[in-house]
């Protein structure tokens, strides 16, 4: 009897597998043939995650087995704080993407690796494609695992991308021959084409590496037309927008900066064009200046100039890619010098006194006020009440550490500026609060600015 029941179990179990089978093929045929319904998109989407972890679920039963990435253990359900948004287990190796959400590693990897350059929780266009390790949820994740006896699975490893077939192969050479053709509606069809195919498909941006002359190929139409007129904006956008879905590519970064047409067409870009060519030109620069080589590169190139212009035209669309590339390339100290010198800080302050990209901006000058230059234009274009008005204001803890940064240097070079601190400190206790509760960084400078008041209030009194 008990042999029976069990085989009624198993065939129970079979029967309920074939229908959830059935169910994820009906979700999977709605969901690629969705006509652009968003609400039942998301619904199909959902459903068909359900499915999956049922059938996952009913595959343990069977096998016997039980892993700590279910969603339900026999501990009972995991804490929703510990699941990966994107693959909904438990993860194993949580890291921080810029929005500040917090993904298991090897999920977000191929989400980026897929061309995304947004939050897929909260759809904000990210700003750097840096994973940093959120070591307290990992701690967390780790106790609560030991304490439910459960064993963490190993990560696993999303980076490596599948090969493309020979008839791949045979369609990126055909669509750079066409880049060469006579025909400016060849050209427009293949760079096209081109940007999709580096879009949806990773591996596929692997192929401009097997060839030194691929991307000289792939921009000909560009270079032809920088000498014969305007190029077509439709054209230099899936031109440039392709080479940012290339340089996300790790193996590409130098490859595509080196490359010599590339940084003088970027820059062009960064003039000309449509507005998602200009920012797409920009999170370009951004992307490739992951590499210290190409930090330099990019900075003798004469590429800062263009972006600060485009910084200061202040064009909603194109100042997060700006001030990320900006960012990104005065990590260098040679970089440094050549932004103050083509004129950053004046244009930083102007948005400041708006309110516009406070914490970006804010990052971008403290960064700068290590120079003595940009520390007496600051000075000169009357920085310090703009900051002293941005501590105040703020509840970003990082935004006040950044404006007590700037601060100190000011007052450190500066001692006629002290008085605007003091009369601050006088009026609000801005400086000192930020002494009490800021950040260990924010607590020094502030301490420092306040040391230096003391010190500037005895003299007085001194002599």
């Amino acid at each position: 009897m008990a042999k029976s029941g069990a085989a009624e179990g198993d065939q129970a179990a079979a029967a309920r597998a074939m229908e959830l089978k059935r169910e994820l093929k009906r979700l999977v045929k709605s969901i690629a043939e969705d006509d652009g319904d968003d609400v039942i998109n998301l619904e199909a989407i959902d459903r068909a995650q359900k499915t999956l972890r049922a059938m996952r679920e009913l595959r343990l039963k069977r096998s016997g087995g039980l892993t700590a990435c279910d969603g339900e253990t026999a501990a009972g359900a995991v804490p929703e704080e510990f699941k990966c948004p994107l693959s909904m287990e438990l993860m194993r190796d949580p890291v921080i993407i810029a929005s500040g959400q917090t993904f298991d590693r090897p999920f977000i990897q191929k989400w980026l690796k897929s061309g995304n350059r947004t939050c897929p929780r909260t759809q904000q266009v990210l700003s750097h494609t840096i994973l940093t390790p959120n070591h307290l949820i990992r701690g967390m994740i780790v106790q609560w695992c030991k304490m439910h006896g459960i064993k963490l699975p190993e990560s696993v490893d999303y980076t490596n991308e599948e090969p493309l077939a020979e008839v791949d192969r045979a369609r990126f050479l055909s669509l750079l021959k066409k880049m060469s053709s006579a025909s400016r509606l060849d050209q427009r069809e293949a760079a096209k084409e081109f940007r999709l195919l580096t879009k949806r498909t990773p591996s596929f941006r692997a192929l401009f590496g097997e060839s030194l002359d691929a991307i000289p190929q792939l921009l000909s139409p560009l270079s032809q037309t920088k000498h014969d007129g305007e190029p077509h904006p439709d054209l230099q956008e899936d031109l440039i927008t392709t080479l940012l879905n290339l340089s996300i590519h790790d193996n590409n970064k130098k490859l595509v900066a080196e490359t010599p047409t590339v940084i003088p067409l970027l820059m062009d870009a960064l003039r000309s064009g449509t507005i998602e060519t200009r920012s797409n030109a920009a999170a370009t620069l951004f992307t490739l200046s992951a590499l210290d080589s190409n930090k330099a590169l990019i900075g003798k190139s004469g590429a800062l100039m263009p972006l600060i212009d485009l910084l200061d035209e202040g064009h909603p669309s194109t100042m997060k890619d700006v001030a990320s590339a900006i960012f990104n390339l005065c990590i260098i100290l040679e970089n440094k010098a050549r932004a103050v010198k083509n004129g950053a800080v004046p244009v930083i302050l102007k948005k400041l006194e708006s309110r516009i990209h406070v914490d970006e901006l804010l990052s971008i000058l403290a960064m700068l006020s290590t120079s003595q230059r940009a520390i007496e234009e600051m000075g000169e274009l009357g920085a310090v009440p703009c900051l002293l008005g941005i501590m105040r204001e703020t509840s970003c803890a990082r935004n006040k550490e950044n404006c007590a940064a700037i601060l100190y240097n000011v007052c450190c070079s500066d001692r006629s500026k002290l008085k605007a601190m003091r009369d601050e400190e006088a009026t609000h206790r801005t400086i000192s609060q930020l002494a009490e509760d800021g950040t260990s960084r924010a607590k020094r400078k502030a301490s420092g600015i306040l040391e230096r008041m003391r010190r500037s209030s005895n003299l007085t009194y001194t002599s």
